[in-house]
């Protein structure tokens, strides 16, 4: 593989040394399977150096993330699926598609309009996803996966006009905690907190406040 890149290269052979038969056997051993969950752990870690604002540490830690996307591409090269410069041309093409309005004869005067060639670009990518809500992955942080159907919902006008209805139902939906409390059934208590969560998560999609990244502040 060339990316016409030397350091692309560079790190590319590396990776194809350790993976050879007389390279590092834990390297050797690694599968996608393996090594997926150290890739969600260098996710969190890149997110942790934008918030120290530590240009440094932001340079270490996507040299990592980068070296997770490399290895896994390298992996599916060596048994003919798919190389890291297949990986790089499909985002390529990927990002002038669902530019129209840069790469195409589209037009968009604002953010919500480059919103929507999104979306319409990716369902003609992707015509087999019969619902709205398919696409949304189940290993995403559980308020952040609640915030991304709450935003695709809102998309079919299933949502509140402004974030009086949000307030109104956290209200509603602590009553329902305090009485499932009350009656000190476990399985309740935990259904309705979890309609609370739920509502807290819709009022801060409301309030353009990103829930996760809100309680990852908080703790």
């Amino acid at each position: 593989m060339s990316s016409s890149d030397p350091a692309i290269d560079r790190l590319s052979a590396i990776l194809a040394r350790l993976r050879a038969p007389d390279g590092c056997p834990w390297d050797r051993e690694q599968t996608h399977q393996s090594i997926k969950g150290q890739l969600l752990e260098e996710c969190y870690e890149v997110l942790e150096a934008i918030d120290r604002n530590s240009p440094e540490e932001l340079k270490e830690e996507l040299g990592d993330l980068l070296l997770h996307v490399l290895f896994h591409a390298q992996m599916a090269s060596e048994r003919g699926a798919f190389t890291f410069c297949d990986v790089a041309e499909g985002l390529s093409e990927k990002l002038i598609r669902r530019h129209p309005h840069v790469f195409g004869d589209a037009s968009a005067k604002n953010a919500d309009e480059v919103i929507t060639h999104w979306e319409q670009s990716k369902r003609k990518e992707k015509p087999e996803r019969q619902s709205i809500f398919d696409g949304i992955p189940r290993e995403l942080p559980a308020l952040l996966r609640a915030q991304k159907y709450q935003g695709k919902a809102s998309k079919l006008g299933l949502d509140w006009s402004d974030s009086e209805g949000p307030k109104a139902k956290i209200a509603e939906e602590l009553e329902e905690v305090n009485r499932a409390a009350a009656e000190g059934d476990p399985k309740r208590i935990e259904e309705e907190i979890g309609d609370l969560l739920f509502a807290v998560v819709n009022l801060a999609r409301h309030l353009h406040v990103n829930a996760e990244c809100a309680l990852s502040g908080a703790a």
